[in-house]
């Protein structure tokens, strides 16, 4: 059961990052256009600085799960490495319990009453001289929060599943550093030289 919640989870979080990398796409379009639109016809336009705020924050907060997920985030494991796999365990397992879990469940319930306010008031940015909506942003708050949520029950269970068995299961992965995949290709390429 929890290898088969662990596999939903990652594959939650990679399907939603995967698809909030498109606003890079997007933002990149956004950007492209404000160059062209001030240096090319002299006409700057009012709303693209929020715009690009705007998918700054949908890219950021959506892929936190996806980032938890391929464990990404940055952490200082200077000791935690030398420690064996189930130490390793119960040390994140106390972690998620004491400081992980009471602030993303903060985000959805708080979020939530933030984002429904500002979906209320049709809230509009006070610093934009062009008045942008803002309101649809404000609802990646509950939702990040909640994907959080998602993926941090699967991080427990890969916990409990190291302190039961001694070893961390499987991670999926979706997106490999260049540097790893380089220094493989060059062992493959020694070992095939010395046969």
């Amino acid at each position: 059961m929890m290898r088969g919640y662990i596999h939903f989870a990652d594959q939650l979080s990679a399907s939603i990052g995967k698809a909030f990398s498109w606003c890079i796409v997007v933002l990149m379009g956004g950007t492209c256009y404000e160059v062209v639109m001030a240096y090319v016809f002299n006409a700057p336009t009012l709303w693209n600085f929020d715009f690009s705020l705007q998918m700054y924050a949908a890219i950021f907060m959506m892929a936190g799960a996806y980032t938890l997920s391929t464990e990404a985030h940055v952490r200082g494991d200077v000791i935690y490495r030398f420690f064996k796999p189930r130490t390793q365990g119960w040390i994140d397992l106390v972690l998620f319990i004491i400081f992980f879990f009471p602030g993303v469940i903060a985000l959805v319930f708080y979020g939530y009453e933030y984002a429904a306010l500002a979906w209320k008031i049709k809230e509009t940015s006070w610093n934009s001289p062009a008045q942008i909506n803002i309101y649809m942003a404000k609802t990646f708050i509950p939702l990040a929060g909640l994907t959080l949520t998602i993926q941090g029950v699967s991080e427990v269970f890969r916990c409990i599943i190291c302190i039961q068995t001694g070893h961390w299961p499987a991670r999926m992965v979706s997106a490999e550093e260049t540097e790893k995949i380089l220094m493989r290709k060059s062992q493959q390429e020694d070992q095939t030289d010395v046969i």
